[in-house]
């Protein structure tokens, strides 16, 4: 294993509550296992729910008491923008480690990076341009005046996920803190440290306290944050199985929430594709992350005719696919971010040989390498859009490809699945890409490659969540609208140009 081995964190013994590094209420720690190693990276504090209560309350206190909800929006901004610098200037704890927690290569985590200062500098920029305030004219209550205020929505617990933690927060992050929430984070108990950075980041700014707090807990002390009624709003990233628990306990008090979930997202290629620019194109997307990516288009539906050439090219690119550490920089895939992520997938090829799909390219472990938690990347076959490798998301290196009669049926087989998140449609002809995604329910559907983007907003459609994260979209579920009605005109009401 190449790399420092540095632990770029100054306070794993504590949480970061009520601006200050707090004592936890147990001695009980989390190890941190690095994927490549099977060895103990660092041991943190694990939160139990006295912790998250007082996490929660620290939260409260600063919305109800603090200075940050009454700010304007361009002094927010202007702590969102020293965020965004401070945040750039940790890339390299980033590149510490994201790797050695999630598996994602080290060379490609700086240019991933990229997005975080960008995410806080564009919601920063929003402080100006969006209409917080607008003039509207009353049509049934009577009054002269009329205005629309987007207020916060108040507290947020925002539950992080370990695939891609820090680009992820900094979505939640971005426009709740514009809105002029406050948040605790949750950070998840298998990829816990950027998460601390930003506490250390937010101390470093001089965020006001309470504004943000960090605690790292597993899932019983988690829910305790979502049934919490100080608790105004839950965004959540991760499973549709959880999602659908949280908005369940939600309903109970009606919470707020954004759910982004689980994908099985399409690929259509279309008779007009080159194959080969197709498989590099889908081969090289799946060693992302080593395919835990909740957007990767893991279903390749094409023309029947046009099935086995294009299951032969995946199998012939992912058997070159170089696996191994991801500090090596000849390195295309690294390892699975836990033994038990490696243990789903390895059950879900198991179940496709069982289901009867053609087993075509990788489904074992490397033999060069003896520890981490790594899995070759795999195509299957002949698979049957109706089978469980087709319809239920492995969140690993699998893919299944899927013959179609027709392109009307490949589009049938697309919409065919609980999940509705992303989707492509492979084509040189931009009109055509345009026609069929029309018909594709999903949150995004891309030409020719994985088009997810966070820049402009994403989500899903069906059980693949509800809401969106980035863009302006990403602004409106921290807000809540409130309706003012006046007699007569008040100082400081909007123009039509502020509206």
């Amino acid at each position: 294993m190449t790399g420092s081995r540095r632990v770029p964190i100054a306070h794993l013994d504590r949480f970061y509550i009520g601006g200050q590094w707090t004592v936890p209420s147990s001695t009980a720690t989390i190890d941190v296992v690095e994927s490549a190693t099977e060895e103990v990276y660092y041991r943190i504090a694990e939160a139990r729910e006295a912790d998250i209560s007082r996490a929660v309350g620290a939260a409260r206190q600063a919305f109800d008491e603090g200075p940050w909800p009454r700010m304007a929006h361009a002094q927010r901004a202007q702590f969102l923008r020293a965020m965004a610098q401070a945040v750039a200037e940790r890339t390299d704890d980033v590149v510490e480690l994201w790797p050695r927690e999630s598996g994602i290569l080290a060379s490609v985590v700086a240019p991933v990076m990229t997005e975080v200062p960008m995410a806080f500098n564009y919601y920063a920029d929003l402080a100006e341009t969006f209409p917080f305030e607008q003039a509207v004219q009353p049509t049934t209550s009577g009054g002269r005046y009329g205005m629309i205020v987007s207020e916060p929505v108040g507290v947020v617990g925002a539950i992080v996920p370990w695939n891609a933690p820090m680009t992820l927060m900094a979505f939640k992050l971005a426009p709740a803190l514009l809105a002029g929430c406050t948040v605790v984070v949750k950070a998840s108990p298998e990829a816990p440290g950027t998460a601390y950075l930003m506490a250390e980041i937010a101390e470093q700014v001089g965020l006001p306290a309470g504004v943000l707090n960090v605690v790292t807990a597993d899932r019983e002390a988690s829910e305790a944050l979502v049934r919490d009624s100080r608790v105004d709003k839950i965004t959540f990233t991760g499973s549709t199985a959880v999602g659908k628990r949280i908005a369940g306990i939600l309903a109970e008090r009606v919470g707020r929430y954004t759910l982004e979930l689980g994908g099985k997202s399409a690929a259509v290629i279309l008779d007009d594709m080159e194959l080969t620019e197709a498989a590099d194109r889908l081969a090289a997307a799946e060693c992302f992350l080593s395919g835990q990516i909740c957007a990767s288009l893991t279903r390749v539906i094409l023309p029947r005719n046009r099935h086995d050439e294009m299951v032969e090219l995946l199998a012939d690119r992912f058997a070159k696919v170089r696996v191994g550490d991801p500090f090596d920089p000849d390195v295309q895939m690294g390892p699975l971010a836990t033994e038990l992520q490696r243990e789903r997938v390895e059950g879900y090829i198991a179940i496709g040989k069982e289901e009867g799909a053609v087993l075509a390219g990788g489904g074992g472990r490397p033999k060069h390498l003896d520890r981490g938690w790594y899995v070759e990347p795999t195509v299957f076959g002949n698979v049957d859009n109706s089978s469980r490798i087709a319809q239920e998301e492995i969140f690993g290196p699998v893919l299944t490809v899927i013959p179609a009669r027709d392109e009307a049926d490949a589009v049938r087989l697309a919409n065919d699945t609980i999940f509705g998140l992303n989707s492509s449609v492979f084509t040189n002809d931009p009109d055509r890409a345009r026609e069929v995604a029309t018909q594709l329910r999903s949150g995004t559907v891309g030409q020719s490659n994985n088009r997810a983007d966070f820049g402009v907003g994403f989500g899903g459609f069906k059980q693949s969540g509800i809401g969106r994260e980035g863009g302006v979209a990403g602004l409106y579920p921290y807000l809540e609208n409130k309706t003012m009605i006046f007699d007569d005109l008040p100082r400081d009401f909007p123009t039509a140009a502020d509206g």
